[in-house]
């Protein structure tokens, strides 16, 4: 069953801490108000738990999988709200112990735990002091993540995810191809924020005909950090229909399978791959 009336969905913008506690009182407190605007399915950003002032921060705080208080906390929101939440990132066990599983984990609105994506592509970046190498302390996935969420009355939205680097890549999103909605739960840097995310995303959503969820950090974290924030909703024919600069909040709309059809008919791009 393929969705069958609009649904409303919520990105929730942060600028997490590398205190664990303090961002899971603040990302439950955003999870309450936008599930009160109606939102059935809701997303964290990158890193939402720890921003950690340094790389082996994560690494310190890690969960064996199934396990934890970030793990908990995810489940008990869910639960609490009746909401599908993907949370995306959770620092998971693997098996280097010097490294961790960047993992996006989702949630149905009972509580329980419906899908795991480990962050396949890993960000590196150099520019003069300015430099990252997620490679040194997380350990890469292999698979790519599509899922359906039931939504009872209103049918079944059918959800591909990537995070952040990951959408650099579009041979990934486009295993996705056919889902309603792309997640893209990130943490952008300033730098490369402003000159290519709304560019990515935008054409993520064109190519795949689908409306695309992008949930960001945005602003200055306590280890210094400065990410670009501009959570963002976008329709499959490119257009922003919401979005938040900067600062914690949320940005919500809704997914409309009419216009996911007519998008579709109008242009039939999918249609017409070869590769």
């Amino acid at each position: 069953m393929s969705l069958s009336t609009r649904v409303r969905v919520a990105a929730v913008q942060m600028v997490s801490s590398h205190i664990v506690e303090d961002n899971l009182r603040e990302a439950s407190d955003l999870i309450a108000r936008a599930a009160g605007e109606g939102a059935r399915v809701i997303a964290l950003p990158e890193y939402f738990c720890l921003m950690g002032r340094k790389d082996r921060d994560k690494v310190e705080r890690r969960e064996e999988d199934g396990h934890g208080p970030i793990q908990d906390f995810l489940a008990r929101e869910a639960g609490r709200h009746g909401i599908w939440l993907i949370g995306g990132t959770v620092p998971l066990s693997c098996p280097d112990p010097d490294r961790v599983f960047n993992a996006l984990l989702v949630y149905d609105p009972r509580g329980r735990r419906a899908a795991r994506y480990d962050k396949v592509h890993l960000f590196a970046f150099q520019s003069g002091a300015e430099a990252y190498d997620e490679a040194r302390t997380i350990a890469p996935g292999r698979e790519s993540l599509a899922f359906d969420c039931d939504l009872g009355d209103a049918g079944t939205l059918r959800v591909g995810v990537c995070v952040c680097y990951d959408l650099r890549f579009p041979e990934l999103t486009r295993r996705l191809a056919g889902a309603d909605l792309i997640v893209v739960p990130a943490a952008f840097t300033a730098t490369t924020g402003r000159a290519h995310w709304e560019t990515l995303l935008r054409a993520r959503a064109i190519e795949n005909l689908c409306y695309v969820l992008a949930c960001a950090q945005g602003g200055r974290h306590s280890n210094g950090r400065d990410t670009w924030g501009h959570s963002m909703l976008i329709d499959p024919w490119g257009e922003v229909l919401a979005e938040r600069a900067q600062g914690a909040g949320w940005v919500a709309g809704e997914i409309d399978p009419q216009q996911i059809a007519t998008c579709r008919a109008r242009l039939p791009a999918l249609d017409h791959r070869i590769f």
